[in-house]
């Protein structure tokens, strides 16, 4: 349906008279005959009759009135969900366990006048979500991003969150009881972390963690969701995993699950907000304005993060 004919339609309805509705729309009287002749033909109906004193609605006129008004307030919302501008602030979290999505929740609970629309990009790398900025599908990202990475003109890039991990893992570890533990302790335990794509910034990070410390990251299995990771490692005295200290898990009690901070040094996963510097939407630059007040140091004085995010900060 010709929704320019329906606009049109409804204008002529509201004013009573084809003049005045051409008036209304900056359009010429016999454009608006001309949009309502095809509106009746395609409806197959007359929807107003002429008279001295106008035009009025047909009693399929009446009918369909509600019917358009909703069609043009369909049209505005459908409108206002994608234009830049207009649409809610979108914000790819990657995943909605990890700090990032904490972090742009409690940036809702204090701008709850700034709408939203939370994306999880799981799948995407950071190339992925740099196109996606680019052009504007998304209005930020979170990633680690590397001196290398390539940028569109336009695109910037903060390192905004430092995130340390912990030890997950179950009662009857070796190191289940630990109040904290280092690096070097984690050598010859098994870290088991299925899932993790080759050549992502992830994948990235934990090869340079495992050759700086001697870690041993099993990569191997089918990945069936966190759910069933955290049940396997409840039950296994060899099984642990690094997980990060704002990241959200809940488990049965019964699985008595234990985060064990690691210390000397903190091991950090630097990510970074991805976005266009010309992007004119009024609550990216209240969100980023929020993150500048958010970032937290890191526990402790001695951190560990891949030299490439340690270059990347040294630059900026």
């Amino acid at each position: 349906m010709d929704l320019d004919a329906v606009r049109t339609f409804v204008a002529a309805a509201d004013a009573g008279r084809f003049q005045e509705a051409a008036a209304a729309l900056s359009i010429t009287q016999q454009a608006v005959s001309k949009r309502i002749a095809g509106l009746e033909k395609d409806l197959e109906v007359r929807l107003f009759t002429r008279t001295a004193r106008g035009a009025q609605l047909t009693i399929d006129g009446l009918a369909f009135l509600p019917h358009a008004r909703e069609l043009l307030r369909v049209e505005e919302r459908a409108d206002a969900s994608v234009r830049p501008g207009r649409r809610a602030l979108r914000v790819d979290v990657v995943s909605r366990r990890i700090a990032s999505a904490v972090l742009l929740q409690d940036f809702h609970r204090a701008h709850p006048e700034i709408e939203l629309d939370v994306v999880a990009l799981l799948d995407a790398d950071v190339d992925a979500a740099v196109a996606a900025v680019a052009a504007g599908t998304i209005d930020a990202s979170f990633h680690a991003v590397a001196p290398q990475q390539q940028l569109p003109d336009a695109v910037r890039t903060a390192r905004v969150i430092d995130e340390p991990h912990q030890l997950l893992v179950g009662p009857r570890h070796a190191l289940a009881h630990a109040r904290s533990v280092t690096p070097a302790q984690l050598a010859g335990h098994r870290i088991w972390m299925p899932g993790i794509a080759a050549g992502t910034e992830v994948a990235g990070y934990f090869d340079e963690l495992a050759a700086t410390f001697g870690l041993t990251l099993d990569r191997v299995g089918p990945v069936f969701g966190y759910e069933a990771l955290l049940a396997e490692i409840a039950e296994s005295p060899e099984l642990a995993t690094l997980v990060g200290e704002g990241s959200r898990y809940l488990w049965p009690d019964s699985y008595d699950l234990r985060r064990i901070p690691v210390r000397g040094p903190a091991l950090v996963y630097p990510l970074s907000l991805i976005w266009r510097d010309d992007n004119p939407h009024p609550g990216l630059a209240a969100f980023r304005d929020y993150l500048g007040t958010r970032r937290p140091s890191p526990p402790g004085t001695e951190v560990w993060t891949p030299t490439w995010a340690q270059w990347s900060a040294a630059r900026a």
